[in-house]
């Protein structure tokens, strides 16, 4: 398998002098192209901020991270936005729309810069992905016109706008009840089927259960990685069981 990401001994502080934390120290990962990667690991343990360098979106103190081949740490910080505009995708717990926009508008935007597409392209790409979505119909509302679900849909869609590689989602179902999350994995569960990989920060052992690899952290190191047997609804009960036992096992 073709490995889209790499990440060899990140090591990441924040703060200056008697204030400085470590909270990656020397993580090294892979992800596949088209390979569904969930990382898991208490409050603290470094997972978002893994999730953050390994898309160029926090810089490294020491270590080295790849894009498709390419050293990330020696890109300017311009050609790191235009990188992940154009390769990238991201979905955060709290989608992050403007208040004076459209969900059409708001999905169009971010792939508007140093797009080549005339503007007619990208409107018709978008009402396309919200069709695909649930969305059709409801263009024209404001974030605060459409629950939550609605406006999760609309960032997978904002964040499909570029065909991206690879996603990166930190928590995306965290703000969701049951059903909808849900919903939503049975979406990104599609995308990941079509090809574009996904690398997941969650707490719930329900999304876990649903990649195909995840990686428990701890005091900002991977400290246990664990494949799991092939998806369907009938095994995901004893996959999450098994997500439940390692994560035990990590925290003892």
């Amino acid at each position: 398998m073709k490995k889209i990401v790499i990440g060899e001994k990140i090591v990441k502080s924040f703060g200056e002098g008697k204030e400085k934390t470590k909270v990656l120290d020397g993580v090294s990962v892979e992800i596949g192209a088209g390979e569904f990667v969930a990382v898991m690991g208490p409050s603290g343990s470094g997972k978002t901020t893994l999730m953050f360098c390994l898309s160029g979106m926090e810089t490294i103190n020491s270590g080295k991270v790849l894009f498709d081949g390419k050293d990330l740490t020696s890109f300017r910080e311009d050609e790191l936005a235009d990188l992940r505009r154009r390769r990238m995708g991201f979905v955060f717990q709290q989608p992050t729309l403007l208040k004076n926009l459209n969900l059409l508008d708001n999905i169009i935007l971010p792939a508007q810069k140093g797009n080549e597409k005339k503007a007619s392209a990208l409107t018709e790409k978008a009402k396309k992905l919200m069709e695909k979505m649930g969305l059709k119909g409801l263009e024209q509302r404001n974030i605060t016109q459409v629950s939550g679900g609605q406006l999760q849909r609309a960032g997978i869609c904002r964040a499909l706008m570029s065909d991206p590689e690879i996603i990166y989602g930190d928590e995306p179902t965290g703000a969701l009840n049951s059903r909808t999350a849900q919903e939503i994995m049975n979406i990104l569960r599609d995308i990941n089927n079509e090809g574009t990989a996904l690398l997941l920060v969650t707490h719930d052992t329900k999304v876990a259960a649903q990649a195909q690899r995840v990686l428990f952290m701890r005091d900002g190191n991977i400290v246990k990685e664990q494949t799991l047997p092939g998806f369907d609804n009938s095994n995901l009960e004893s996959r999450m069981n098994l997500i439940t036992e390692e994560i035990r096992k990590t925290e003892t």
